[in-house]
Parts: structure tokens; C-alpha cells; sequence
């Protein structure tokens, strides 16, 4: 076994494999080489099978409480072993080509707006251009407030929306699914609508945002108008969708028991879909347990 590993160690290094992969497939064939001894008292590399190779998987998963990116490297070893094996030779059958990876499903929470971020960019959106700065500070309010799609906040028509003194309401008639929901309007939200609708309000059956010509906006506009803010304020690359993250990430926050709650306010068919939001990162976690210590004396 070691003549074999020395020469396919040989071949690595001639195909210019890094000197780190190269003790990293050599450890894990070892590994399962000795594995291999212990459970089938065999030696003989001509009767190593698909079946040894997958038991050897479930023996990673299971007994060694291995990570996934440790065993798909495994997996990843031992089937370029076995293709040296074929090409020198050693064996006829390939045991490895049917192998499966394990499938690595890392969640990742979605990019959101820090305070400072969304304080710069309401900032640059209140200096906008003339004609157009009520209009574009009304559609990054009503994102972040609302967190409502693109193609819903463009289909808004006036008779959607209901503004009170202390109170106030946006219908979605026309959402993703074909679902109707009701998203109640916070105060800033209605201020910045009431701003830049103005008498508009009373005409029913108009579309809410407007072009500079006086057209329906697109969801192409807004989303250019959004992503050049963002470019003003000196933010990055932000979108439309960006700002709907951050209004569900910032719910959440202020509301961590309201999950079923956040799902509809956003029109997500399925729980599994909000759950996205509830993802934290390893230092949002580790400060939060450090909060949450029971302390007594000892």
C-alpha cells in the first residue's frame, strides 16, 4: 500500500496538485484504508467495493461526527484514488464512480441595510433631484416601512392606499400568488406618502408613483432609481430587494416572536420561506447567549 501511495503521490505532484491537497488525500485514503482493514480483515485492494465505500461514508457521518466539507474531501480522495488504481491497472472496477457528495445547504442571511447605511441613503434621497425628491424619498420609505416587492409597489393605485391622522393601510391586490394581503402604514410612512401624493390622494383609480412624464413607473425605474441613491450615498450596489430584507430583518429584530406575522405582512406562501430572516451570525449569537449567562455565586 505504501508503493502505491508513493507513486499516486508522484502523479499529484506531476498534475501540479498543491502540497496541502496532496497530505490531505493522502491522510484520507489512509484513513479509510485502515477502516477498511479493521471491518472487512482484507488487504487485497481489488475487493474494496461501492458498498465498503458508502459504509465508510455512514462511519464518517455517524461515528466520527465528521463536518460535510470534511467528507465530500474524503469522498473527492477516494475517487480519484480509485481512478489512479484503474489507470495503473490494479483494479477493473471503479468502486467509487457511484459515491454521492453530501449536499452542503449553508444558509446564508440575506444583505440588509445597517441604521447608518439606511441614514445615508435617506439623507441623499431627501437632496434628489428636482421634481423627483418626494416621489424617490416616498419609494425608499415605503420599501423599508413596508418591505413590499418592486412589481407591488409599482402597481399601487391610490384607491390601495388609506391615510389617516394615526393611522393608515396599503392593500396589495395583485401579489406574487395571486394573494390579496393588508400592510398597515407606520407614521413615517404615511407622512412621506401624504408629502408626495398630496391632493392626488383623491383620485381613486390613478397609479400611485409616477414617471417624470406622468406614466406608470416600471420596475426597471425604480429599480434604477434606487440603485443610483445607493451610489450617491456611497453604499454599494443596493436594490429594491435590499431594502425588503432590511425591513424583514429589522421586524424581526424588534419582533423575534413574530415570525408567522413577518410572513404575512411580506406574502411568503410558506413559513420555510420567511424563516430565511431568522438566520444569525455566529458573533450575533455568541453575544446573545453571553446576555442570556445565568450568573450566580459560586
Amino acid at each position: 500500500m505504501n508503493e502505491i501511495l508513493e507513486k499516486f503521490k508522484e502523479e499529484m505532484i506531476s498534475e501540479d496538485i498543491s502540497y496541502n491537497s496532496i497530505r490531505n488525500y493522502i491522510s484520507d485514503i489512509r484513513n479509510f484504508y485502515k477502516w477498511y482493514q479493521e471491518i472487512d480483515f482484507s488487504e487485497d485492494l481489488k475487493k474494496i467495493t461501492f458498498y465498503h465505500l458508502n459504509a465508510y461514508k455512514d462511519h464518517m457521518i455517524g461515528n466520527k461526527r465528521k463536518k460535510t466539507s470534511s467528507i465530500n474531501r474524503s469522498i473527492q480522495s477516494l475517487k480519484n484514488f480509485c481512478q489512479f488504481l484503474i489507470k495503473q491497472k490494479l483494479i477493473k472496477i471503479n468502486p467509487a464512480e457511484k459515491i454521492r457528495f453530501l449536499r452542503i445547504t449553508k444558509r446564508i442571511q440575506p444583505q440588509a441595510l445597517s441604521k447608518q447605511y439606511i441614514h445615508k441613503l435617506l439623507s441623499v434621497t431627501s437632496h434628489s433631484a428636482h421634481g423627483t425628491q418626494k416621489r424617490n424619498y416616498a419609494i425608499i420609505q415605503i420599501m423599508l416601512q413596508t418591505g413590499i416587492r418592486v412589481s407591488e409597489l409599482t402597481n399601487l393605485e391610490l384607491r390601495d392606499l388609506k391615510i389617516y391622522d394615526r393611522s393608515g393601510e396599503i392593500r396589495i391586490v395583485n401579489a406574487k400568488g395571486g394573494k390579496e394581503r393588508t400592510i398597515p402604514l407606520n407614521n413615517i410612512a404615511r407622512r412621506a406618502l401624504k408629502s408626495y401624493l398630496g391632493k392626488r390622494l383623491m383620485d381613486s383609480k390613478k397609479v400611485a408613483f409616477l414617471s417624470k412624464r406622468n406614466q406608470k413607473l416600471t420596475a426597471r425605474a425604480v429599480q434604477k432609481v434606487v440603485s443610483n441613491l445607493g451610489k450617491k450615498a456611497n453604499i454599494g450596489k443596493i436594490s429594491p430587494h435590499i431594502l425588503r430584507h432590511t425591513f424583514a430583518i429589522n421586524y424581526l429584530r424588534s419582533n423575534p416572536q413574530c415570525l408567522v406575522e413577518l410572513s404575512g405582512l411580506l406574502g411568503h406562501e410558506s413559513l420555510d420561506t420567511t424563516s430565511i430572516y431568522t438566520v444569525a451570525s455566529k458573533e450575533r449569537l455568541a453575544s446573545t447567549i453571553e446576555k442570556a449567562g445565568v450568573y450566580v455565586n459560586e
